[in-house]
């Protein structure tokens, strides 16, 4: 089953352009290579006095300059506020230096944040942008292939807390994105890896025919062929569009985009924030998803292996940590699907369609066990 129209935007020759649209917005989602070097991405922006790019102090040395100069021509003054790095830093505090500079450069409601890094960046800038004044306009730059398929689009935003992930936070969604391919080259290879988990999940949740392409295309995707990731990028974001544009707020099918993240999140806040990355949690959740699929009868036992499989080649884990089968059961019971204290989990009942339903908790501890070091 094919979910999402694949569509045939462009912007230019090099660059793609997949729609969001929404009740009460539409924005787009613009994909090519070298976009933080070419003026013709960077058009309409909106229109403020000042702008903020938000970074890390890893991506910040590598494109801040660059993204500076895209943005000089429209806007008085560029300001940047540098964050350090990390799953770790996505918290009160770090929220709180974007909000101190804004304030202290007296950053009026028209003024403009950019997103200049990853899925932590973005998170927290959107947040930022959305009580920030009630509100200002932000565009997100990803940097990472987790967040150029996932984070930066369908206005997701959020911080940590030390009891859940992503538990405050807002939806909020930019004015744009602009995800630059090129600046996939200096992705550390467990980065891209971990966006890879991201990428696999969109196929037994939406497309078993992209699932199929994943699965003889992943050398090309581990080797960072442009080609390949153009159109996996542009597949994700196709599907993610379909998506949100009918549930912007997670009300029912949006939450099928959580596929294998009710156990990664659990890894994720088990282990302290930043010990597993993001995509590395959701990869090895989608396994453990993947096995309750098969023990409730919704998937047949072939299935599981050969999901197992194309995870693991793509360089993520497939064995969880050793938490207790009692603190995974207590750490998914504030996943946000949660209700009632019941948990609920996103599993495949026919390649290319999900459901969201609630499992036997004896029957979740088997798949802790048999997938938990």
């Amino acid at each position: 089953m094919t979910a999402a129209p694949h569509t045939e935007n462009r912007v230019s020759p090099a660059v793609q352009c997949v729609r969001i649209d929404l009740a009460q917005q539409t924005y787009d989602i613009l994909i090519g290579s070298n976009q933080l070097g070419d003026d013709a991405s960077w058009k309409n922006l909106p229109r403020a006095g000042t702008a903020v790019i938000v970074s890390n102090d890893t991506v910040a040395p590598l494109y801040l300059a660059q993204l500076t100069q895209r943005l000089q021509p429209h806007y008085a003054r560029v300001e940047s506020v540098i964050l350090p790095d990390g799953e770790a830093h996505k918290t009160w505090d770090s929220l709180n230096q974007i909000f101190d500079h804004l304030l202290a450069s007296a950053c009026d409601r028209k003024t403009v944040l950019f997103a200049l890094g990853g899925g932590v960046i973005g998170d927290m800038t959107g947040f930022a942008a959305a009580v920030y004044m009630r509100g200002v306009p932000f565009v997100q730059v990803p940097t990472t292939l987790l967040a150029q398929v996932d984070s930066s689009v369908g206005g997701k935003t959020a911080i940590n807390h030390p009891l859940g992930k992503n538990m405050i936070g807002a939806f909020y969604q930019p004015e744009r994105v602009i995800a630059d391919l090129d600046s996939l080259d200096t992705l550390p290879q467990r980065e891209l890896s971990a966006g890879l988990a991201e990428v696999i999940k969109y196929g037994p949740i939406a497309d078993a025919d992209f699932l199929q392409w994943i699965e003889d295309n992943l050398d090309a995707l581990l080797s960072r062929d442009k080609a390949a990731l153009a159109y996996a990028v542009k597949r994700c974001c196709e599907i993610k569009a379909w998506v949100v544009g009918q549930d912007e707020r997670e009300q029912g099918l949006r939450a099928i985009l959580n596929f294998g993240h009710t156990f990664g999140h659990a890894i994720e806040t088990g282990m302290g924030y930043g010990a597993w990355l993001h995509g590395e949690a959701v990869g090895c959740g989608m396994v453990m998803a993947c096995d309750l699929s098969v023990r409730l009868g919704l998937m047949p036992p072939d299935f599981l292996p050969r999901m197992r499989r194309l995870i693991e080649r793509a360089g993520l884990p497939v064995i969880g940590p050793k938490l207790g089968t009692d603190r995974y059961l207590e750490l998914m019971r504030v996943d946000k699907k949660a209700e009632s204290g019941e948990i609920r989990f996103v599993l495949i009942e026919a390649l290319g369609r999900a459901v969201v339903r609630s499992a036997p908790d004896a029957l979740v501890a088997e798949v802790i066990g048999s997938h938990c070091a």
